[in-house]
């Protein structure tokens, strides 16, 4: 997909490092974007860097510190001046743990990482966007924002948790030139669904057969719908949330 628009544009973006977060930065540079990335794992983000040099830049940090986040957004400021496009796009799974199988350091590790660090990076950049009255905001959120099981008891409650910022975020500053919005993604064959395909995959054949379209997406696919909620053509959506998920939430 080709959208001149970006040329020029900065995008910052968490989880970066691969899966969704690569796969969106690639899409976007391949656009002639420029993109900071933030990343937990710094090889796939050299891996970026080396191929799109000057016009990627990253920092390795958790989005759960808020100094790793301050130091990241004043470095891709200081890198490319302006950010007009933020994609909070790092989460973790929880393995599907009822709530009395997640104790409270998985529940606090998801949160922190999932709701808390959309929330610290967010409430990071956004002053930078309201003083040039202008940005867009595109958060991660999954199938398991909008329905029981696509996550356990944590991951559950943390994608419910972003569709409801991000409806608030977009509600708060749209008069003032900000515009919010989420995807939901279904099955996504990343990294971090590894597990899913391990051995005979019998766990990816099952997701696949439960899934209406009968396959899981590669992330190239999220990124092409990112590449459009971002831009112009959607200038009119506001605080939704996008599911892309082979059809899984009508059954």
């Amino acid at each position: 997909m080709r959208f001149n628009e970006y040329i020029g544009k900065t995008i910052f973006i968490t989880g970066a490092g691969s899966g969704i977060g690569q796969a969106q930065a690639i899409s976007f540079l391949e656009n002639g974007a420029n993109v900071f990335g933030m990343d937990l794992q710094e090889k796939g983000l050299q891996e970026l860097a080396k191929k799109y040099k000057g016009k990627f830049k990253y920092k390795v940090g958790s989005v759960s510190e808020k100094k790793a986040v301050e130091e990241a957004v004043e470095e891709a400021v200081a890198s490319f001046t302006v950010i007009h496009i933020l994609l909070n796009t790092a989460g973790i799974l929880d393995g599907y743990a009822k709530t009395l199988d997640t104790d409270e350091i998985l529940w606090d590790k998801v949160m922190n990482t999932n709701i808390k660090g959309t929330y610290l990076v967010t409430n990071a950049i956004l002053p930078y966007m309201l003083q040039q009255k202008s940005g867009v905001v595109v958060n991660m959120a999954s199938i398991a924002g909008l329905v029981a099981g696509g996550g356990g008891a944590a991951y559950t409650a943390s994608k419910h948790a972003i569709i409801g910022y991000t409806k608030q975020l977009d509600l708060d500053y749209c008069r003032e030139g900000i515009r919010a919005n989420a995807i939901a993604p279904g099955a996504i064959q990343t990294p971090m669904n590894k597990a899913d395909f391990v051995g005979s995959g019998e766990m990816a054949k099952w997701v696949a057969n439960e899934t209406p379209a009968g396959r899981w997406a590669q992330p190239k696919e999220v990124a092409d719908l990112t590449l459009y909620l971002a831009g112009e053509a959607a200038s009119y959506i506001h605080g939704a949330v996008i599911p892309i998920d082979g059809g899984w939430i009508i059954k």
